[in-house]
């Protein structure tokens, strides 16, 4: 049995991600442990809690018994409260725990890998008692944790694998949700044209054309007179794709052009992650 030639390339992806982080926390003392990470409210223990958890969940393995505290305040809706639970449930463990639990898990799931033979259209357990298929779920993984090393990354100082296969399925996952952004969320005009221009190493020129009836969609060709262009570095595009940063901060490495109310329109719509 081998896994679906579909899935494999997520697979590839979620293993150089995951040995990433297992290197990356390894000789990492107790206190390094609390440092803070680019993710809104979470330490390096909670990042690679949530990580550990994502990982048991693909394996099937039943959810914690868990109260979360009342102090949480990070916490405010019920898809922050489904997430938070495989990270408090770990926020007292010690780094020989989370690194054991972790190096356990990997081996668990690089077993699950190579003795995988369902369909990509097989449906699986999603968040919250949803449901997708199997390719969406192992997109979506591999996109997640290739994400949580660059959230460890930037909180360790040791930047690195911004070109990884896991980069390459976030290119492709941030891509397919920027014609909703850009038509939906910021209200594009119909009939306009809105230029991503992301460079550095992973690069890419698309275009989001809006439609008569306000539907965007992905091309490849530029456009002619466009609505608004974004000049960006790739690290500054998932950064504020993921909700790590702000237009603000980032300011001296986003030039924007084009008609000023749609421009803050995306902006303002940028983070594309829940």
């Amino acid at each position: 049995m081998s896994l679906h030639p579909t899935l494999q390339p997520y697979a590839d992806a979620w293993t150089h991600s995951i040995e990433a982080i297992s290197e990356l926390v390894q000789p990492l003392a107790e206190a390094e442990w609390n440092r803070r990470t680019p993710c809104p409210s979470w330490s390096v223990r909670d990042v690679v809690s949530h990580v550990i958890g994502l990982d048991n969940e693909m394996l099937g393995d039943p959810r914690p018994i868990h109260t979360l505290p009342r102090d949480l305040f990070h916490v405010t809706n019920d898809h922050q409260r489904y997430t938070e639970m495989q990270v408090d449930v770990r926020r007292h463990h010690t780094a020989p725990e989370m690194t054991s639990e972790l190096e356990y898990t990997i081996i668990r799931r690089n077993r699950q890998l190579r003795n995988d033979s369902r369909d990509p259209g097989t449906k699986v357990r999603g968040p919250l008692g949803t449901e997708l298929t199997l390719e969406e779920s192992m997109r979506t993984h591999a996109f997640n944790v290739w994400v949580h090393e660059q959230d460890l990354r930037t909180a360790l100082g040791s930047p690195g694998n911004l070109d990884s296969p896991g980069a390459h399925v976030t290119r492709d996952v941030l891509l397919a949700r920027l014609p909703r952004l850009i038509a939906e969320d910021a209200g594009a005009p119909r009939s306009s044209a809105v230029i991503i221009d992301v460079h550095g190493p992973v690069e890419f020129l698309r275009t989001v054309r809006v439609d008569i009836q306000g539907r965007g969609t992905l091309e490849t060709a530029p456009a002619l007179g466009p609505a608004a262009v974004f000049t960006l570095p790739w690290e500054t595009y998932v950064r504020l794709a993921c909700g790590r940063t702000t237009p603000e901060a980032v300011s001296d490495r986003l030039k924007a052009d084009g008609d000023p109310m749609l421009v803050k329109a995306i902006l303002d719509n940028f983070t594309v992650t829940n």
